[in-house]
């Protein structure tokens, strides 16, 4: 009797636990992702204080993207073979460390200019090493909790992407007018390392127990069952899923990257607008993650939302490209207005990363998750590469609208890219 009574403890204990293990996972993204998104909002003042053009900002912040997705598979695998506590401490140690050197050796101030290449070395490796954090952390919620409960789990750590790039489009651009970009270095290498020590505090495996009834209860109940020795590598649906949202980031990649510039120089805004505007696109895009992950669970229809969300970024950016080009010249009468627009599809654009994520995850089981998890984000993050270089090349061929156009042809390519949801029909995800 005493047995049970003991057993029942650990497991309730390990049911709290798990929020403490996904407020880890949370906190993971949310540093690192006021890194890599919170940088390109202080675009204007990178053109200042690096004296470089729009060209070289779009190469400046391709090096971030390619460096987690060079990074990502391989860090994807040793996260299933190391376990994801390893992987994040050491990813979020080495990153802060980074960020630290960064701020010491690769800041302006007085007469110095540090070059482009150490530049573009220092946000390559920034990226090299925070790509660490995505895979692992997603691993671990996936390993503590159930089908029918991930959908919001993973919804919630996916969550913290645009509340870390909201955080990040505040403060970041502030720091970097007012104190210069150590501190703008100082403050995400802090923000890194006091993560890693949430990890070091709470992020284990869950208990053994626990952890077979949550792979019995993913046999019983997970819509696509791959076979036990399937390879995330060899499975069509993975690819066509990750392939998917690498195109459906290119709108989402044109807001974060490159729309302070479009508000700066086409809508005359000011830095306050400016500011508000992108915290709006990463609010919102937190908001209806959150939303997105319950609302899938309850009714097991993840590739529905996320064709609908392709659909639906489509039809937000093609009127945004329409008004631009109807405008034609910079014009500060609009700046409000261009805001609104590029608030809700930034907003659409970054909607579905939760659902995506936790459809990978659950197709590759929780052993492969690392692994089906680097495939999503490697090629959302090549995308994060290609995006900022392709931006100047765009823009000195056909200007704005010509950009908004290209984020709404490719929202639409996503469309059929993505599996239909027939291949699912009749297998509904338990409620939590």
């Amino acid at each position: 009797m005493s047995g049970h009574l003991s057993s029942d403890n650990s497991s309730e204990r390990a049911r709290g636990h798990r929020w403490k293990v996904l407020g880890v996972g949370f906190a993971a993204n949310a540093s690192f992702s006021a890194a890599f998104s919170g940088i390109p909002t202080t675009a204007v003042f990178i053109r200042s204080g690096y004296h470089v053009d729009n060209h070289v900002l779009g190469l400046l912040f391709g090096m971030l993207g390619l460096g987690i997705a060079v990074s990502e598979l391989p860090w994807g695998v040793l996260t299933d073979r190391w376990g994801d506590r390893r992987v994040l401490l050491l990813g979020l140690v080495l990153t802060a460390a980074a960020l630290a050197a960064m701020a010491v050796f690769v800041s302006p101030h007085g007469a110095y200019v540090p070059g482009v290449p150490v530049l573009a070395a220092g946000l390559l490796l920034v990226g090299l090493l925070g790509g660490s954090v995505n895979g692992s952390s997603g691993r671990a919620v996936m390993a503590w909790f159930r089908e029918g409960e991930r959908g919001l789990a993973m919804s919630i750590r996916q969550t913290a992407v645009p509340a870390g790039g909201g955080l990040g489009a505040l403060v970041l651009p502030a720091l970097a007018a007012w104190h210069g970009f150590a501190c703008v270095y100082g403050v995400l290498a802090v923000l890194c390392a006091v993560t890693a020590g949430f990890a070091w505090r709470w992020l284990h495996e869950p208990p053994a127990a626990e952890g077979v009834a949550h792979a019995t209860h993913e046999d019983t109940h997970t819509a696509h069952k791959p076979a036990p020795q399937t390879s995330p590598l060899r499975d069509v649906r993975i690819w066509r899923t990750a392939l998917g949202m690498g195109v459906l980031c290119v709108p989402q990649l044109t807001v974060v990257t490159f729309a302070t510039v479009f508000l700066h120089d086409f809508g005359r805004a000011g830095l306050l607008t400016i500011s508000l505007t992108m915290a709006a696109v990463q609010t919102g895009a937190a908001v209806m993650r959150v939303w997105s992950g319950h609302w899938t669970d309850r009714h097991g229809n993840r590739r529905v939302y996320m064709r609908a969300c392709s659909l639906v970024t489509a039809l937000l950016f093609a009127p945004l490209a329409v008004l631009t080009a109807g405008v034609g010249a910079s014009h500060t009468a609009m700046a409000l207005v261009f805001a609104v627009m590029i608030a809700l599809g930034g907003v659409s654009a970054s909607a579905w990363h939760g659902v995506a994520f936790t459809e990978l995850a659950t197709l590759a089981g929780t052993r492969r998750a690392g692994t089906a998890l680097a495939i999503g984000n490697t090629c959302v993050f090549m995308t994060m590469f290609l995006t900022p270089l392709a931006i100047p090349l765009v823009l000195s061929l056909g200007s704005w609208p010509l950009v908004w156009a290209m984020g709404s042809l490719c929202a639409l390519i996503a469309l059929p890219v993505f599996p239909r949801a027939a291949a699912a029909r009749g297998a509904t995800p338990a409620r939590a």
